[in-house]
């Protein structure tokens, strides 16, 4: 007997007749995937595939890289400077000259009438490197305002901070081939098949050939944690109760590296008086997780030939952020799982340049990971830009979230955003409409021109994007991969290292610090600068990265010197002993006392509010909601809701409900799903005028990174379901 179809008529896909294949790296996250771009007879970019010949994603993409060539031509491209008086007033076309000068002569009028840092400068984590060093040079040596900043503080800056805590020094340990060796991992607010789909593909891979445990800390049952072999659903914003409980267990028991600790550690004794006070009993209350998982976990972490840990934001994103991830540190440090294979904490970074903004922006110090507040380094890079050190500032300005606090409070006049739309992606939204309202001038440049923070500006400026600019990025696991532009700007659009390079001009017209034109000469100049330093970079050029698609840091002229070829990957930091970054080569052991002071649950708003990504989008749904085969998935905003909260509230599949919080309402679409529990809704954090008209502004008080994950709402019920799908698609404009 025949079961099925007896003729099978195969699946043929549409024929985009490729002529020509040009190889770039991904403008999405930070996962660094080579993508192979096709273009027609006619020069059209009409096609992705992935670059099998790199080691990263070795021929796979996920969603949003299959169909990236539509973005060259998507809708809302800016391609004429625009200017205007009065926010009120509608926007005329100008030219580069004007705006430009209009930008020189605002910063200069803004800095004499109130002070040099009363202008601000935001950029991003989306530009190439070599434009975040020339826009650092240029804010540091000739603007001079110590009130700059990029938006990786919305979504790294945790990380930042931990590590330096920790390690003395900024800069992820690991790296993906460590999926390969390890033998226990721990994801921590981590939902990698949505957030990096890629690097799931690798952890995976590895996962079914080696067979090592997965443990998934989240208060959500995602995807990943649907795929666990233990999934720990933690109550939001108690990982570092659960981390010291970990090490109460580990200490008790004997099970750490004591020789390890004495040759790489210092601070033992203070940590183990901390986490004495955390039993798993006591854990438990604060976590709700069950006592004995608690013991297991630990044992099995500790016992390990090589224990790994991962996470994203749902660590980053919290006003206990810095410690969590200084508590995966710690977990690392005292069982050995630093700069050994399949032993790392290893931060999976968000957007596909938020390291390179790390690195040389100098938003939070001077190139290369050095500090503001160290004389030597201000001394070393001013002699190396021909200019005085005192140009510098001793200590680290406001970050992007106090700027906006400071804004508000009227104590900066000016602002300079740079790909990047606060309007969208910053919490509690309207006291960030109430802080730009109160701007004398404002300027925006991207490369969209319908981006919702254009209401606020006096000066357009449109950007090239993604391929169409030459450069590098350096992704998750320090891999600097390079970009090249296989693609013209739309119209009078510009690349912004050309934009930064233009303004320069009009700051530096004695021509006294150097500007290089081309991304190569600039990365000359910074890998010149980088010899002797952590992230190393003297024995790289854009040439012999092309080569070998993609070089880990730290790779040195004396490793090329000696004609050691770049590792395909496997390239860790901390190797040898006592090498961390601290004066004493020693690792910082930290203990972590614990205060809850998330907001919390009560009676007027019972719902824990958790906000996250979906697969197919990506931050404020600029650039994937113009992309059919990407927005035609979640094309409005929904919350992820259980259904026995459904029921109760007399809420149906599909129908609108209002989220309300002490800060703002949004009208979402319910989707009943057992992925959260009772108390809590998830709400995608893509839509504008959604997700961030509810959050709170609550700042973790080392890295400044806003509490995103930690909120009350309360849901209620509408009746007139017509009204309130006009009303949801109303808020989304602007």
């Amino acid at each position: 007997m025949l079961f099925g179809r007896t003729k099978k008529n195969p699946v043929t896909l549409p024929d985009k007749k490729v002529v020509e294949w040009k190889t770039v790296t991904c403008g999405y996250c930070s996962t660094g995937c080579s993508i192979d771009v096709g273009f027609n007879e006619e020069g059209r970019p009409v096609s992705c595939r992935g670059n099998a010949e790199a080691d990263v994603n070795r021929g796979k993409l996920c969603l949003k890289g299959i169909f990236e060539f539509e973005l060259f031509d998507s809708a809302g491209r800016g391609t004429k400077v625009l200017e205007r008086d009065h926010i009120r007033e509608p926007w005329r076309e100008s030219s580069w000259d004007s705006g430009l000068d209009r930008l020189h002569d605002e910063i200069r009028r803004i800095q004499k009438k109130y002070g040099p840092d009363a202008f601000a400068i935001i950029s991003t984590g989306q530009m190439l490197t070599e434009e975040f060093y020339t826009l650092g040079k240029l804010t540091r040596g000739l603007i001079g305002t110590n009130n700059y900043d990029g938006n990786t503080t919305l979504c790294m800056a945790s990380a930042v901070s931990g590590y330096k805590r920790s390690f003395g020094s900024d800069g992820p340990p690991g790296c993906y081939e460590d999926f390969e060796h390890t033998d226990f991992l721990i994801a921590w607010g981590s939902n990698l098949p949505e957030q990096h789909p890629i690097i799931y593909w690798r952890l995976k891979d590895a996962q079914e050939r080696r067979g090592f445990p997965l443990i998934v800390v989240d208060p959500r049952v995602t995807m990943l944690a649907q795929n666990a072999s233990l999934h720990l659903p933690i109550n939001p914003g108690t990982d570092v109760a659960l981390m010291n409980a970990m090490m109460h267990v580990i200490f008790k028991e004997g099970l750490e590296d004591r020789e390890y600790i004495e040759k790489n550690c210092v601070g033992l004794e203070e940590l183990k008086a901390e986490v004495e006070k955390w039993t798993p009993d006591r854990a438990s209350q604060i976590t709700g997780i069950h006592p004995d998982n608690i013991v297991t976990v630990a044992r099995a972490f500790a016992k390990a030939p090589a224990a790994m840990q991962i996470w994203t934001m749902g660590i980053n994103q919290s006003i206990h952020g810095s410690d969590g991830v200084t508590g995966i540190n710690t977990l690392a440090l005292i069982t050995g799982n630093v700069g050994r294979p399949g032993g790392s904490p290893l931060s999976i970074t968000g957007q596909c340049n938020a390291m390179g903004t790390r690195e040389w922006s100098s938003c939070s110090g001077l190139p290369n990971f050095r500090y503001l507040e160290n004389e030597e380094h201000r001394n070393e890079i001013a002699e190396f830009w021909g200019i005085d050190p005192s140009m510098f500032p001793c200590h680290r300005g406001l970050t992007q979230t106090d700027i906006y606090k400071a804004m508000e409070a009227g104590q900066i006049k000016g602002l300079w955003l740079i790909a990047t739309n606060p309007l969208s992606s910053l919490p509690d939204t309207g006291k960030v409409r109430r802080a730009m309202e109160q701007l004398e001038f404002c300027c925006v440049q991207d490369c969209y021109e319908d981006t919702e923070s254009l209401q606020y500006a006096h000066l357009y400026l449109p950007g090239a994007t993604w391929a169409e600019k030459h450069g590098v990025m350096t992704n998750t696991e320090r891999r600097i991969n390079l970009v090249k532009p296989i693609v013209p700007p739309p119209g009078d659009a510009k690349p912004d290292l050309w934009i930064f390079n233009r303004l320069a001009e009009r700051f530096n017209k004695d021509g006294k610090i150097r500007f290089p034109e081309s991304a190569k000469d600039i990365f000359d100049e910074m890998a010149k600068i980088s010899h002797g330093r952590l992230s190393d970079i003297s024995g790289m050029d854009h040439d012999l990265i092309e080569k070998n698609r993609g070089i880990q840091w730290p790779y040195t002229r004396e490793q090329r010197e000696r004609g050691e070829p770049p590792k395909k990957g496997g390239v860790r930091l901390y190797e040898k002993p006592a090498s961390f970054m601290h004066p004493d080569g020693k690792a910082r052991l930290i203990p972590l006392p614990w205060e809850d002071n998330n907001e919390r649950p009560d009676d007027e708003y019972p719902f824990w509010l958790n906000t996250g990504r979906l697969i197919e989008h990506w931050h404020g749904r600029t650039k994937t909601g113009k992309i059919a085969n990407n927005n035609k998935f979640s094309p409005i905003p929904f919350i992820e809701i259980n259904p026995d909260t459904a029921r109760d509230l007399g809420i149906r599949h599909g129908e609108y409900v209002r989220l309300v919080s002490r800060r703002g309402d949004a009208i979402v679409m319910a989707m009943p799903t057992a992925r959260v529990p009772y108390n809590m809704v998830f709400l995608p954090f893509h839509f504008h005028d959604c997700a961030n008209r509810l959050t709170l502004g609550l700042l973790d008080p080392h890295s400044r990174q806003p509490a995103y994950k930690q909120s009350a709402v309360r849901i209620e019920r509408i009746e007139d379901q017509e009204h309130a799908a006009k009303l949801s698609m109303e808020r989304r404009k602007f």
